[in-house]
């Protein structure tokens, strides 16, 4: 259980559902971990919450555990899928734990918001990659089928057919040094993906495609603070078992950060 996700199901105004998918990862495997290393650091912090004077156990947040995958990725997209709607439609703001970036698109297909807003390294654009469309590569390409609109913030990586993709009127590329002044389009409903590979690996070195020169924890934590009350669903992935934790540590702390933002607005 995510620490202080006391609440029960009937009861839960936030519902953590870990996806630790593992299938598509190109380079440094181990997401599978993933959901689990964000619960375990997560039980090193305060309950307490000073900027919204908020306790975390009193914020009616449910733990669904894991949603284990099979060997057939799409047909474990659709059974997220349908976990995530049904949360979605008791009212209850889903929150997924990946698991590989890929396990955002049965969220997206779930909650099909109007604006995606990620945080990542990559643009994910590629319509598929290494022969398979559903790809931790080809997330923001997919959830393009649902969003009207995709915004991309820290993005330092793609190919050359993505990026030319990217200069589409769908899609807002915010390169890591314009994230901080950045501001959410406060028009229709927002959904928030953070890879954690958006932070430099220097802060979070534990991640399936690290790459240099990105943002600060600092700007991360802004960033979905600013999103979060905007957003019908959110997800942490991309964590992986390959450091001693830090990313994991950031990971968990946006997951509560975006609980406390929510919650306060």
């Amino acid at each position: 259980m995510f620490p202080g996700a006391v609440a029960e199901r009937a009861d839960a105004a936030y519902a953590i559902l870990g996806a630790p998918l593992d299938a598509t990862t190109s380079f440094r495997p181990g997401t599978r971990f993933g959901p689990r290393r964000l619960r375990h650091v997560a039980d090193s912090f305060e309950d307490y919450d000073h900027r919204t004077a908020s306790r975390f156990t009193e914020l009616a947040v449910h733990d669904h555990g894991d949603i284990r995958p099979g060997d057939d990725v799409a047909e474990y997209l659709d059974f997220l899928r349908g976990a995530v709607r049904e949360y979605h439609e008791d009212g209850t703001v889903p929150l997924v734990l990946g698991g590989e970036h890929t396990i955002t698109v049965a969220a997206v297909r779930a909650l099909d918001p109007d604006i995606y807003v990620c945080l990542d390294a990559h643009l994910d654009l590629r319509e598929s990659y290494a022969g398979t469309r559903l790809s931790h590569a080809t997330v923001t390409h997919h959830a393009l089928d649902q969003a009207d609109e995709a915004v991309i913030l820290g993005a330092r990586s793609g190919s050359e057919t993505e990026w030319n993709r990217a200069a589409e009127p769908d899609v807002t590329v915010v390169p890591p040094a314009e994230v901080p002044s950045w501001e959410p389009d406060r028009a229709g409903d927002l959904y928030l993906s953070v890879d954690i590979d958006a932070a430099d690996p220097g802060y979070a070195p534990g991640t399936g495609t690290p790459e240099p020169f990105g943002l600060t924890p600092r700007t991360i934590h802004e960033v979905v603070r600013k999103v979060a009350p905007l957003s019908v669903g959110f997800d942490l992935v991309e964590v992986n078992d390959r450091d001693d934790g830090q990313a994991a540590v950031l990971g968990a702390k946006l997951v509560r950060a975006f609980v406390y933002a929510h919650y306060a607005a």
